[in-house]
């Protein structure tokens, strides 16, 4: 069962409880995918004492979920757009896209890093659908605004960032 999430690219803490507790048996559930194994009987503190390891170990950071550019704010868990107190409405595709942008802001992004990070293309499709909705995007984000955020770096790709052109 371990081995099936981890497979999957689950990387959730695994603390094994068991009443095996031979050393054969806690290094089969420790190399099946376990993080931590802990036989039986055993003390709750001692528990306690080993999630909270765990949960130190795993936490990480946590990851953003509002990106905000100049006045452009990008709320991924609503799927809500803005710039300034106009809320835009975006396509799944121009959110993706967009939400990309955002998450690396300041950065040139390249075609290439579009059509494998926003449409799962690992090659080169040979069409225009990155101009096509750059250009749906950039009318809905900048159309109307004195300030442009989505810049096109000639030769290298896009930027968006808060500044001129």
């Amino acid at each position: 069962l371990i081995g099936s999430l981890r497979e999957k690219g689950n990387r959730t803490p695994v603390l094994i409880l068991s009443a095996l507790g031979q050393v054969d048996d806690r290094i089969k559930g420790l190399r099946a995918g376990g993080d931590d194994y802990l036989p039986k009987p055993y003390a709750f503190a001692e528990l306690l004492a080993r999630v909270e390891v765990l949960s130190r170990r795993h936490g990480g950071p946590a990851e953003e979920t509002t990106y905000r550019v100049g006045d452009l704010e990008l709320d991924r868990l609503s799927h809500r757009v803005a710039r300034g107190k106009d809320e835009l409405t975006l396509q799944p595709r121009e959110f993706r896209l967009l939400e990309y942008l955002m998450k690396h802001a300041g950065q040139v992004v390249t075609r290439t890093m579009l059509l494998e990070n926003v449409w799962d293309y690992h090659f080169d499709p040979q069409t225009n659908v990155i101009d096509v909705h750059i250009s749906r995007l950039r009318s809905k984000i900048d159309k109307g605004f004195e300030r442009p955020l989505l810049h096109t770096i000639r030769g290298a790709g896009y930027m968006i960032r808060d500044g001129i052109r």
